[in-house]
């Protein structure tokens, strides 16, 4: 897929995954939903749910290791600070050819442009929140977020 699509499918899915509301009882349902297809896909994934600034839930499943808690951290400033998915921001970067790093000017400690983090937005409010994964390729954690995020909507809010 050529880049320019890749950034357009990128942001349909967050115009697309949107959420009527979001309280700390759908962020822990999120975050569960996307532990049991983690799980029964045998994935070594950490999973985060975030809202207004607060971490609402996060697990650890096996095979991942605690420099994943510091992925996890640095793609949820990435989304906060930026407003899109992760991965929206590192391919946008690299369409340019300079490294995200310089061509926003912040600490490569800080922010990671790496796919798995999505921004949870609410109609009529907008970015209130995360959902993270890390552990696999920054390809396959976005799309296990996608995915989940799909299918949680729909069962959840008929969407």
């Amino acid at each position: 897929m050529a880049n320019d699509d890749l950034l357009a499918e990128l942001l349909d899915q967050e115009r697309r995954l949107t959420f009527p509301r979001f309280d700390n009882d759908t962020a822990i349902d999120l975050g569960l939903a996307v532990v049991a297809e983690a799980r029964a896909k045998a994935l070594p994934v950490t999973v985060d749910v975030t809202r207004a600034g607060q971490q609402i839930f996060h697990m650890a499943l096996p095979g991942t290791v605690a420099d994943n808690d510091h992925w996890v951290a640095r793609k949820v400033a990435l989304v906060m600070r930026f407003g899109h998915s992760s991965f929206y921001m590192g391919r946008k970067a690299a369409a340019k050819g300079v490294p995200f790093h310089e061509t926003y000017l912040v600490d490569p400690t800080a922010f990671a442009p790496h796919g798995g983090c999505f921004p949870i937005i609410v109609e009529g409010t907008g970015l209130v929140g995360t959902v993270t994964v890390s552990g696999l390729p920054q390809e396959e954690d976005h799309k296990l977020v996608v995915e989940v995020l799909e299918r949680f909507l729909k069962e959840r809010f008929d969407r």
